[in-house]
């Protein structure tokens, strides 16, 4: 395996599959069985999901909700779905541990950095929820920060498209998708990857991102195992 330990970063509109909301149990088994497989080649996994399935802090305070209460409620909703994809991992039969940046204690252990890194060396999958902990940071962003606690050799990013493109490919055809591509020349090109909070900290602490389609089957391991899938963003 080309990885050994890996920060797998989900969106939660991704657990909606083909619905307009909320959690397609069809699509969650799908990851599952993705994730046990290269767990079962011994990759070290640690996930962080988002919450936007459910609900989103920004979109809660464009519509005049305050916004440290919005992204509250969207810390809790990362934790719902943690929750979803707990059990589903666990139908697999894969030993998974939650953790949570905020104290939710009959469900979600706490988020211990040491404690985190001693479930992933035994094999555990570490679900990270409740983002950072703090309002205006995204899942991005706390994706980046965990994966730089746990000493992960990678970020996955999983989206519903193969990469980056020079343009978003669902609305311009002539787009070109990049292999590979420098921190520096997304910043240059204005190409949105990750929030720019998330992003500068990835180069900063010189982590890579991988970004690809996390709907296609097998794609999960193919990265693991060192193929050429989707893009890499590294210095």
């Amino acid at each position: 395996m080309q990885y050994k330990r890996i920060l797998l970063k989900l969106s939660g509109e991704a657990l909606m599959g083909e619905k307009q909301y909320g959690i397609d149990p069809g699509r969650l088994a799908e990851y599952a069985e993705e994730i046990k497989s290269v767990v079962d080649k011994g990759v070290e996994v640690a996930i962080v999901i988002g919450g936007g399935n459910i609900f989103r802090g920004l979109a809660g305070a464009s519509g005049g909700m305050d916004r440290v209460q919005g992204d509250h409620m969207g810390m809790l909703a990362t934790v719902i779905n943690g929750l979803a994809l707990q059990s589903a991992l666990e139908d697999k039969g894969l030993e998974t541990r939650l953790q949570s940046a905020i104290k939710i204690n009959e469900v979600a252990e706490p988020f211990i950095r040491r404690r985190a890194m001693r479930h992933l060396e035994k094999g555990r999958v570490v679900i990270f929820g409740g983002g950072t902990g703090n309002p205006y940071f995204t899942t991005d962003s706390a994706a980046v920060l965990r994966a730089i606690e746990v000493e992960a050799d990678v970020i996955l990013k999983g989206t519903r498209v193969d990469g980056i493109y020079t343009s978003d490919p669902e609305k311009d055809k002539t787009a070109t998708k990049f292999d590979t591509i420098s921190f520096n020349d997304v910043l240059n090109r204005g190409l949105k990857v990750m929030d720019s909070t998330a992003f500068t900290l990835s180069q900063e602490n010189e982590l890579p991102i991988v970004v690809f389609d996390m709907n296609k089957k097998g794609n999960l391991m193919k990265i693991v195992s060192g193929e050429n899938i989707g893009t890499v963003v590294n210095l």
